[in-house]
């Protein structure tokens, strides 16, 4: 590589499940954490590329997991990939900033993958910056830094603010390096403090600045899905190709044909763990939509759905929404089921899943998504939007499959039903409600 007067270095992680963003897997699965480690780096990497400096600019992705192969394929040929190599993060930055001085650079930048607010302005000003002092930083809202870059002076001492004197799981991270920078005579410039993504209180911001920018749709439909094959063709044909919205079909694992299903009607398939409350946290993690919509694979949307969904959140003090419902068959029980769901959902405002629930983006996230339990997700999530506003009901149907009530009967499915709700009150474990939910066929 030819000696550039700027270099910029994105410290990131390959996205592989289970060994990244690991504080996020309780919420979104290991998959999901994935998942959303891929769309930090891909907006980093937009933004380091979309830097200026004012002269030769030379960009490297120094990386944890994956081979250089891997990364080129993932994020292109516009970087230089490296490892990241050995130690804690002090000496690898370290190493990673020494390799640019001595590769000619007069001024080095390093940044990580998980800071959404990023922007090109900000890496602009940190090199600017770099002209009247030894080193900057970007202070992180958690006591660290998203950024720091410096001049080959600032970097002669770099063991005393790079080395063992800074413990880099504290809260004072960046006080501490100061200290340790200033004593050794450096001069230090603060960019504006940006916050990054350790949790999933920090997941709300972080998606919004994800989602931000032209060309977003209005709305995504995630699809939780196993081995739905013999139902998952009819459920994306309703949903109209003409306006298709992002469809995401979260995969817990099919066997069977789902997976070719999805992709041959041109939507997304991600794959996700286990239960389905981690399989639609994980489709809400990589949808870019403005509004979210579950939707099981086993039910239709009607027409026009997406007007309906934009007209109910549009309603004074609406947190959320959910279509009527209607059971797919014949039968005086079923009409009596559907009438009492569309009740409960009018005046109680307790819409369940299969109702196809509907929210803004922030809402959802803001709300803490569906918790990571196996049954009654859906029920826990509505109960916690109505201390929001509203649960409001769309004015169409969604159509679901007849085939629970029909396999076990529409009496005994309504008596299983109510014994899982009053269950849940009484605080019985949702492992064991899920086994009382899918008893076995007699």
């Amino acid at each position: 590589m030819n000696a550039t007067p700027h270099r910029l270095i994105l410290f990131t992680r390959w996205p592989a499940p289970g060994t990244t963003k690991t504080r996020l897997i309780p919420l979104l699965g290991p998959e999901g954490a994935a998942e959303f480690q891929r769309r930090l780096t891909e907006r980093a990497a937009r933004v380091a590329a979309a830097a200026r400096t004012g002269g030769g600019l030379s960009m490297e992705i120094r990386h944890s997991g994956g081979t250089e192969a891997d990364m080129r394929r993932w994020l292109g040929e516009r970087f230089r990939y490296r490892p990241q190599g050995r130690g804690d993060v002090g000496a690898r930055m370290r190493a990673c900033l020494e390799a640019a001085f001595a590769e000619g650079a007069r001024r080095a930048v390093l940044i990580g993958a998980d800071i959404p607010a990023l922007t090109p302005e900000i890496l602009t000003r940190a090199f600017a910056a770099l002209d009247d002092c030894d080193l900057v930083f970007g202070p992180a809202a958690d006591g660290g830094y998203y950024l720091i870059g410096a001049t080959p002076a600032g970097f002669r001492d770099s063991r005393v603010y790079l080395g063992p004197g800074v413990a880099w799981g504290a809260f004072d991270v960046l006080a501490r390096t100061l200290r340790l920078a200033r004593g050794a005579n450096l001069n230090c410039t603060l960019l504006e403090p940006l916050a990054d993504v350790d949790g999933p209180a920090d997941l709300p911001a972080a998606m919004r600045a994800l989602c931000c920018g032209a060309g977003r749709p209005a709305l995504s439909v995630v699809i939780p899905a196993l081995n739905e094959a013999g139902q998952l063709g009819q459920t994306l044909s309703a949903i109209d190709t003409r306006n298709r919205p992002e469809v995401i079909v979260a995969d817990g694992g099919s066997t069977d044909g789902t997976l070719a299903i999805a992709r041959a009607a041109g939507v997304r398939a991600l794959a996700a763990r286990r239960p389905r409350s981690l399989q639609m946290n994980a489709g809400a993690a990589a949808a870019a939509g403005d509004s979210l919509l579950f939707l099981h694979a086993d039910t239709r949307l009607p027409e026009g759905f997406q007007e309906q969904v934009r007209e109910a959140l549009a309603r004074p003090g609406a947190a959320a929404g959910a279509f009527h419902l209607k059971i797919d068959g014949a039968g005086g029980r079923l009409r009596i089921i559907e009438r009492a769901a569309n009740w409960r959902a009018r005046f109680l405002q307790m819409p369940y899943g299969d109702q196809a629930l509907f929210m803004a983006r922030d809402v959802f996230w803001e709300s803490g998504a569906f918790l990571p339990i196996p049954i009654m997700e859906d029920f826990e999530l509505v109960r916690r939007l109505k201390r929001r506003g509203r649960i409001v009901l769309a004015t169409g149907s969604a159509a679901t499959s007849a085939r629970r009530w029909r396999q076990i009967g529409a009496l005994r499915t309504w008596m299983i039903n109510q014994r899982v709700i009053i269950g849940y009150f009484r605080g019985v474990a949702p492992e064991r409600l899920a086994a009382w939910y899918r008893p076995r066929n007699r």
